[in-house]
């Protein structure tokens, strides 16, 4: 419960805020009688804005303390200098929001689109009455994030120099071309979040958790990695050996050989733990019963690429497109597939002789926020596959075994639910 403010700022109440949206939403609905929320420098602690649309809305300087947003739409609303200590931000979409300076200590934003937000150090200043530029706040610095929840929140592109976010939790979050220059991280969780080709120049990252962040092509210059775990991280690869490449793609093009022809030319590929990111399209190698467990698959494409009966545990196929892939019969027993595209994806039981069927098996897989979208995952093994936040919307999901299986916040198919009661 929040107290009453002793400050100078207009405290609102929720029939204030309720009739403030309400005008808003009708301006941008074109209709009559609508105008632009304003609450800047107002106190809206507390107060519930859960699921409202407040797309440019106006909440400079205000306080928004343990305030409820909630799957509201705050596209490029200004925060500046505002006061979102515990706010509730979770799965509210704020793309090239402007929260430089503000104040996120404690915030949940899992799940939140934060694309192109911008967190960096702001100052507030008004014209005089010769057109001249006053300073009215000086150097309010960058946003803090202390101990906020960004899991799997999208923060692409984000502006982040010089953010304070110690102990914040960004498991599984979006950090692609992220901004973190000189940033505090200091014991931050980073645990599987991808940091493709962000800048962490300068970055203080003492004991934080990168345990399977991906790093490709992230700058480090002069960051701090004091007691950092890096276990199992996805750094950049070396420079592609063009005498290793053509080997592997002359072991695909005799494996494609030996699948299409019965095994009567070429021979099968043995490809584990192989590193195969130099290999970006092979969408055009037959790769039925491939041998590749521990294979590296990062954002490679394997779009309609037959893979039935083949070995694939523990792979890492984060990002991979797998769209309309053939995965009948396939083991992916404890791979990552956190991301990947595998829509209308077959992963059905394969007949292998007479009326003998061969499961697909995802048991300990981690394919959170795949998506699965039309696909046949009809008697696959999903015991303890973790597919939290996944998109498994007309997937054909009957006789599948999903003990232990994780759907939290998945988007399930309208049959899905008495399975998986059943399966309890």
């Amino acid at each position: 419960m929040i107290k009453a403010r002793h400050t100078s700022f207009a405290r609102l109440t929720q029939k204030d805020v309720n009739a403030g949206a309400a005008r808003h939403e009708m301006l941008y609905a074109g209709r009559m009688g609508g105008a632009r929320a304003v609450f800047a420098f107002c106190d809206l602690s507390g107060l519930d804005l859960s699921g409202r649309d407040l797309a440019d809305a106006d909440f400079t300087g205000a306080i928004l303390e343990e305030a409820n947003f909630e799957g509201a739409r705050l596209d490029t609303a200004s925060f500046f200098g505002a006061d979102l200590r515990r706010v509730n931000l979770s799965a509210a979409s704020m793309r090239r929001v402007d929260l430089r300076g503000a104040s996120m200590r404690g915030a949940n934003m899992i799940g939140a689109d934060l694309y192109e937000a911008d967190m960096r150090e702001g100052t507030i200043a008004e014209k005089d009455k010769y057109g001249n530029l006053k300073i009215l706040l000086h150097d309010l610095g960058p946003s803090e994030l202390p101990a906020a929840m960004m899991n799997s929140a999208n923060l692409e592109r984000a502006k982040m120099t010089g953010v304070i976010a110690v102990q914040a939790d960004f498991t599984d979050a979006i950090m692609k071309g992220c901004r973190l220059m000189r940033a505090n991280l200091r014991q931050a969780r980073l645990t599987g979040a991808n940091l493709e080709n962000a800048d962490l120049s300068g970055c203080n990252l003492t004991g934080a958790n990168l345990d399977g962040c991906i790093l490709v092509g992230a700058k480090l210059d002069f960051a701090t990695t004091h007691g950092a775990d890096l276990t199992k991280a996805l750094m950049q690869s070396a420079e592609p050996n063009l005498e290793e490449v053509a080997i592997i793609e002359n072991l695909l093009a005799a494996h494609s050989r030996w699948a299409q022809t019965d095994g009567r030319e070429g021979r099968p590929a043995d490809l584990s733990n192989r590193d195969l990111r130099h290999l970006t399209d092979l969408s055009r190698f037959t790769l039925t019963a491939l041998i590749a467990p521990g294979a590296l698959f990062y954002g490679a494409n394997l779009e309609g690429t037959s893979l039935q009966g083949s070995n694939l545990a523990g792979c890492d196929l984060r990002s991979a497109r797998l769209g309309g892939a053939d995965l009948r019969g396939v083991n992916l027993s404890g791979a990552q597939l956190n991301h990947a595209d595998l829509r209308d994806a077959k992963l059905g039981p394969l007949m292998i002789s007479g009326e003998r069927l061969l499961p697909a098996r995802l048991d300990n897989a981690q394919a959170r926020y795949a998506d699965l979208r039309g696909a046949d995952l009809r008697r696959v093994r999903l015991s303890g596959c973790d597919l939290s936040f996944s998109n498994l919307i007309d997937a054909d999901m009957r006789d599948s075994e999903m003990q232990g299986a994780d759907f939290s916040g998945a988007k399930l198919p309208g049959h899905f639910a008495e399975a998986l009661a059943a399966s309890v």
